[in-house]
């Protein structure tokens, strides 16, 4: 083999080691959610969910993205919690850092519909436009994505879900939600992902908050009781 033939050949495996290389940075990471019990859940409950996991809280994450699976158990009938959830057009009724939220006049709660979200001051954010992906009223489910606004979640995709438990008398909730998003330029994917997190989690407990105050208020006899005189 001459000179020549040697540094095309050579130019061919430099050329194809690049391309594997490339490959291997966009590669597709299916996330496994389904193979542990994430925070916040016990063995029989992640046992329960791992179904719910796999259908609705799998993502394809591609090098540049992230993405997580929160938990939050609930002292509040599944009823309540849901009714809270479901409201895509007053998500500041448990979300925090929510200044405003406005809707279109023929919103119909649909999937389809979006909202318009203005953030408190103070955030690394100041407006979000949101779309509704997904409104389950018989299994549970909701999702929306970020379509616009002054943000760092570019492209972030959210679904939770609602489960309700029981045992020896008791009634509690778990919510699961989950998400996918990009990682801005300059950050890395843990920055990331501890950001997104910190919000959803907030979120996640001012919803017990929430819920199991309406579940208290729910379950006191109105009327008051005896007075003394």
């Amino acid at each position: 083999m001459d000179r020549a033939e040697t540094s095309f050949s050579q130019e061919e495996d430099q050329i194809q080691e690049e391309l594997e290389e490339e490959a291997q940075n966009t590669q597709e990471i299916n996330t496994t959610y389904h193979s542990s019990v994430p925070p916040g859940l016990t063995q029989h409950e992640f046992n329960s969910l791992k179904q719910v996991i796999t259908e609705f809280h799998s993502y394809r994450v591609n090098s540049g993205q992230c993405s997580s699976l929160l938990a939050q158990r609930l002292h509040a009938p599944l009823p309540i919690v849901w009714s809270i959830v479901r409201c895509f057009d007053k998500p500041q009724t448990y979300k925090h850092f929510i200044k405003t939220c406005s809707v279109r006049e023929d919103f119909r709660m649909t999937v389809g519909d979006t909202r318009d979200v203005i953030v408190i001051s103070g955030l690394p954010a100041a407006t979000s436009t949101e779309r509704l992906d997904i409104l389950d009223d018989d299994r549970h489910v909701t999702g929306f994505s970020i379509t616009g606004g002054e943000h760092r979640l570019r492209n972030y995709r959210s679904v939770t879900t609602v489960h309700e438990f029981g045992s020896d008398g008791r009634i509690w909730t778990v919510v699961l939600e989950s998400y996918i998003v990009d990682v801005p330029e300059g950050n890395t994917e843990e920055d990331t992902r501890l950001f997104a997190d910190t919000f959803v989690r907030l979120n996640l407990q001012k919803l017990a908050s929430v819920t199991e105050a309406m579940s208290r208020d729910h379950q006191t006899p109105s009327g008051g009781g005896e007075s003394s005189s």
